[in-house]
């Protein structure tokens, strides 16, 4: 129960003592009842009308632990309470809360009372859209940015860039970055990230480059952003390059850093460098395990990918989604079924942790890759959540390996259903000719092959990259007549025929 005088005499002195003492006792509140009360006091002494006041209950119910929401939407919807700050209170809190939409509710109801919103209601609603990729109440609140004058608003510009590329508009993110007249390093590493999260790699490097060409220095966040990008495209002279630039500017090594430097040189098959600062990071979190693991893992070595994870088990780190991938994946690669089998359960039934389909995926592949097709079809057939055409690809892979007995039939079956799902994709239909010539159907792969063409269905060329001077060379089966490649395909033609005179 909370306490307030009985009665409030004349005078601005008792006035503004009754007001301190209400904001005292809000910050003493702690449950919804004693809210009520310090309100229904509001009311009795006729400091319900105080604006003051009443953005100040709104404030404590946004941001309160307690999370009452509810409770100050309606103070805002009863009342008068024309202060944008109290709007943006309560747009915040559910913006950063599991109902964003709410926040998109708040804020229309903010617009027809006629009050102007500011430059810090929109990043937040922005934010509520980019939870639930509102892309058409995020446009329609990109409009209101011009209609209010903040259309040049750093802190606005930022997140609208971090909700355009969030919603896979990248064009749009792109070109809000470039009209803006004035940036700062967060614009730089909002636009960076839209592009390398939406894979648009190159672009996002190339904004690096502009980006010191500017003056701007880059921070951990940048380096984090440009790391994933060298380590999905494989370029490991920029991912050298990176590193250095940390090192230059003297960036402490973090766990989030740490990390980030052990993926790039994980996926890159650095395994030496992603191995030593590993060992070398005082601090390390679930997705640093998880980035070791799992390189190890893709690049066959299976049984210290294991042995690490063992290692980790001891630790105080709990794994995660993305550690079980890696040690299925090396379960796949040494075929260890049964352990697959043990460690795919522990991984609900232990941890808690619910299989994705890309797990089923790593299951079957385990499966198959041991020859067990027929169990690895009813492993599909059992999965709890529909298969997707990756599952499904994954083990017609298995069916048409060579020395794979299929005695049962499965390749069939599985042809069939993929078929079923993407008639049209030229990779299936390639597959399920290869697997044909296999077994010597030469006239059902040529009626594949007829499909295709009737159909104009061309599988996309098969390709290769090399990294050379820290520039990415790509190979595209298929001869190609561009005079850089002249000399390259001349010296690939002497290899192979040295390899023939000496027998290799």
């Amino acid at each position: 129960m909370v306490h307030l005088p009985t009665q409030i005499s004349n005078g601005d002195s008792s006035f503004l003592f009754m007001e301190q003492h209400c904001l005292s006792l809000l910050n003493r509140c702690s449950s919804l009842k004693q809210l009520s009360q310090i309100q229904a006091r509001l009311h009795f002494f006729g400091l319900h009308r105080d604006s003051y006041i009443l953005s100040e209950l709104v404030r404590f119910c946004a941001i309160s632990s307690s999370k009452y929401f509810a409770y100050a939407r309606t103070l805002l919807f009863r009342t008068q309470i024309s202060r944008p700050s109290s709007w943006n209170f309560l747009i915040r809190a559910y913006a950063s809360s599991h109902s964003p939409r709410e926040a998109i509710w708040v804020f229309r109801e903010m617009r027809v009372r006629g009050i102007t919103p500011n430059n810090h209601t929109f990043p937040f609603i922005f934010k509520a859209c980019t939870s639930i990729t509102a892309l058409k109440e995020g446009k329609q609140a990109h409009v209101d940015t011009f209609k209010f004058g903040l259309d040049g608003d750093v802190y606005v510009n930022n997140t609208l860039i971090h909700f355009y590329g969030s919603c896979r508009k990248i064009e749009d993110a792109r070109y809000v970055f470039d009209e803006m007249l004035e940036r700062s390093v967060v614009s730089w590493n909002s636009v960076i990230t839209a592009c390398v999260e939406n894979s648009w790699f190159s672009n996002g490097i190339e904004y690096f480059v502009q980006m010191r060409g500017d003056g701007f220095e880059p921070d951990e966040t940048t380096m984090v952003v440009l790391l994933s990008a060298c380590a999905e495209i494989g370029n490991l002279s920029l991912g050298k390059c990176v590193h250095s630039h940390v090192i230059g500017r003297g960036l402490v090594v973090n766990c989030k850093l740490g990390t980030s430097l052990v993926d790039m040189y994980a996926k890159s098959g650095a395994l030496d460098y992603a191995k030593l600062l590993f060992d070398r990071l005082k601090e390390r979190n679930v997705w640093t395990w998880s980035a070791m693991i799992l390189g190890l893992a893709q690049h066959g070595f299976a049984e210290e990918a294991l042995a690490l994870f063992a290692k980790m088990m001891n630790s105080s780190i709990s794994p995660n989604y993305v550690t079980f991938l890696g040690v299925l994946c090396a379960c796949s690669h040494t075929g260890l079924v049964q352990d697959g089998y043990r460690y795919f359960r522990e991984m609900e039934h232990t941890h808690g942790i619910k299989p994705l389909l890309i797990h089923y995926g790593a299951m079957v592949d385990v499966l198959g890759r041991a020859g067990r097709l027929s169990e690895a079809y009813a492993f599909v057939k059992n999965m709890p959540i529909e298969p997707d055409p990756i599952v499904w690809r994954t083990l017609l892979s298995s069916c048409t390996a060579r020395g794979v007995n299929d005695e049962e039939g499965v390749g069939d079956k599985v042809r069939k259903r993929l078929l079923e799902l993407e008639p049209r994709r030229c990779g299936n239909l390639v597959m399920v000719a290869n697997m044909y010539a296999e077994v010597g159907m030469w006239n059902e792969a040529a009626d594949v092959r007829r499909v295709m063409r009737v159909g104009r269905m061309k599988k996309a060329a098969g390709e290769s990259c090399i990294e050379l001077g820290g520039s990415i060379r790509r190979f595209i089966s298929g001869y190609d007549l561009e005079a850089d490649y002249v000399n390259v395909y001349q010296l690939l033609d002497v290899l192979n025929l040295h390899m023939k005179m000496i027998n290799l």
